[in-house]
């Protein structure tokens, strides 16, 4: 199965489970993910405001146009990356989501890690980095990439349990820096990092694949 059918079969099992029914029933569509599902960056907020559940897409409102000049600055387009959120529904107001609401989405979203294998996963936030990286704090980890090692349990969606090591970068949210001078321009530093990590990754897949083909030829 592909990856973009993965994904399509993920979106299609929080539809059918009713995750979170009191937040869909008051939302106007799920805001699943959009991008490539072959990225090597994967970005992840919050969950939806009022325009990404109005236009059911992730970060399409005053935080996703930074969010796009960012990705401009690295030489990337939103095309090129994969974006979405832990909850999937708009929460009432744009009230930060409830922790029983965060553990909810959380099988689904570690599912569509799974799918996209990505290089690196951008925390964008708080409440984000939490789910991957708990308790440490944003404010003296962000812009430093952590190595995790990210189990997916057996389920509806994954029969048997896998345990896929992932790169996170944990950095401040788009929206928050918007209105503090000096989070945006730490953001944009943070951000201007990910090319030096990714090649950095790129260069130990390709050293592991070496040491792997040299060892099957000695056997």
């Amino acid at each position: 199965m592909s990856k973009k059918a993965q994904l399509e079969k993920i979106k299609a099992e929080i539809i059918n489970s009713k995750v979170c029914k009191e937040l869909a029933d008051g939302c106007t569509q799920l805001v699943f993910g959009d991008g490539s599902a072959e990225a090597e960056l994967v970005f992840i907020g919050e969950a939806p405001g009022k325009s990404e559940d109005e236009q059911g897409l992730p970060f399409v409102g005053t935080a996703g146009r930074f969010l796009n000049e960012m990705l401009a600055m690295i030489g990337l387009k939103r095309g090129d990356v994969y974006i979405t959120n832990i909850v999937k529904y708009r929460p009432p107001a744009n009230r930060d989501p409830y922790p029983d609401e965060k553990a909810a989405f959380l099988p689904f979203l570690r599912a569509q890690l799974e799918a996209i294998k990505p290089k690196i996963v951008v925390t964008l936030g708080r409440h984000s980095m939490e789910c991957f990286l708990p308790g440490l704090q944003i404010s003296k980890c962000h812009g430093q990439p952590k190595r995790i090692r990210l189990q997916v349990t057996g389920n509806r969606l994954q029969k048997k349990p896998t345990v896929t090591s992932l790169v996170i970068l944990p950095l401040f949210h788009p929206a928050a820096a918007l209105y503090n001078g000096g989070m945006r321009q730490t953001l944009i530093d943070d951000f201007m990092r990910i090319p030096a990590i990714l090649r950095k990754l790129n260069q130990e897949a390709k050293i592991i694949k070496t040491l792997q083909g040299s060892d099957i030829a000695k056997r």
